[in-house]
């Protein structure tokens, strides 16, 4: 049994000084420990008035340390082995890439008006709904390797098809990469779509008489989740703040992050296409078009107080229990509930990873080794 004290715990929405328990790489509640087992810990680590948060949660990145999930996908072992393990030393414990927590998948069900960085050849409709979805990704694999998928709610067939496909696999399903009138997106999330992909980017701008998907967080009963990139760059700093005061609960912070995270700025690849990185800015070669982002989670954390005033509870519970809620796995990440797993930070008061466990084992630049891909 490990003890970690002399320190502050996120726990149910606020920061709390106590001790936490880690066994067998579960949270665990002391009083069993002290008063039915007779125990004392076995080992204690001094926080040194540090925060103790749940590990991050990545919801939506690409790639990292020059390794890009949807190229070269012969290497795909390789790539979630290494991005996994570098991912782990920046703070983010789980993450939905390529495996992990699942896999999030970015169109081909996605529309053709806002498009972004997608390859506008791979587009497809489910006009045959459910049978279309199964042609393209095969039930089975969704059932099996991913987490949620990104449609456009206005693509022929998609509004019909998503309680069928939610039923049949057990998948999530956001709304994304959409021109979708607030009408079909109401729809879409009342047929079971949960979540908007990184809100505000790649759909149909804000407008008083029809505010699009953005217009979802304005409802007045029950609302979607949705990934917001904190950046400084996809999102301007007043729509960070606008979503927090229309939806505090509902934000998720992804990175959206590309191969180029963590690396110089230079040319590289995205799918099968060339980007150019510089100062943060990850742009198709040749274009002013946004293709994903080269920030850390831990980085988007800070900028999200920065930008909103937010108080560091919520920053942390937007990369920590508000994407595990999305996927309904609260219970076992993004949370210090007894009986979660141990994955765990140790942040000083700015919010700078000092420390990080996984299972209740520390990982370290020393035992934790990876590959950048340059």
């Amino acid at each position: 049994i490990t003890q970690f004290y002399n320190c502050r715990l996120l726990r149910d929405h606020q920061l709390v000084a106590d001790s936490l328990y880690i066994q067998d790489g579960k949270i665990i509640d002391p009083a069993r420990m002290f008063w039915d087992e007779r125990r004392t810990p076995d080992v204690r680590v001094d926080c040194k008035g540090g925060i103790i948060s749940p590990g991050y949660i990545d919801l939506q990145i690409n790639g990292a340390y020059g390794y890009d999930f949807s190229n070269n996908t012969d290497a795909i072992e390789e790539a979630v082995d290494n991005i996994s393990k570098g991912l782990l030393l920046q703070g983010c414990t789980a993450y939905s890439g390529a495996a992990v927590l699942g896999a999030h998948i970015e169109g081909p069900f996605i529309s053709p008006q806002k498009k972004g960085a997608h390859e506008l050849a791979t587009f497809r409709t489910a006009k045959n709904g459910l049978a279309d979805i199964d042609e393209c990704y095969g039930l089975d694999n969704l059932r099996k390797y991913v987490a949620y998928v990104t449609m456009a709610p206005e693509v022929e067939g998609i509004l019909d098809t998503i309680p069928e496909l939610i039923k049949a696999t057990g998948i999530h399903v956001s709304s994304g990469h959409s021109n979708a009138t607030t009408a079909a997106a109401n729809q879409a999330y009342h047929n079971g779509a949960n979540m908007i992909t990184h809100l505000f980017n790649a759909m149909h701008a804000f407008h008083q008489r029809d505010p699009g998907l953005i217009g979802l967080l304005g409802a007045r009963k029950s609302r979607p989740f949705y990934g917001i990139i904190c950046d400084g760059i996809h999102v301007h700093p007043h729509s960070v703040m606008i979503a927090y005061y229309a939806h505090p609960n509902g934000a998720c912070l992804v990175t959206d992050a590309m191969s180029a995270q963590c690396l110089p700025d230079g040319f590289y690849k995205l799918g099968e296409m060339d980007v150019d990185v510089h100062g943060g800015h990850v742009y198709i070669k040749g274009t002013d078009t946004i293709a994903g982002s080269t920030a850390t989670l831990a980085e988007c954390v800070r900028n999200f107080i920065k930008f909103t005033g937010a108080s560091k509870v919520e920053a942390l519970e937007n990369a920590t229990l508000h994407p595990a809620q999305m996927l309904g796995i609260e219970g076992q990440k993004g949370t210090l509930a007894f009986g979660a797993d141990a994955d765990i930070l140790i942040l000083d008061d700015d919010l700078f990873v000092q420390r990080v466990f996984i299972a209740g084992k520390e990982a370290t630049s020393d035992n934790v080794k990876f590959n950048k891909k340059l």
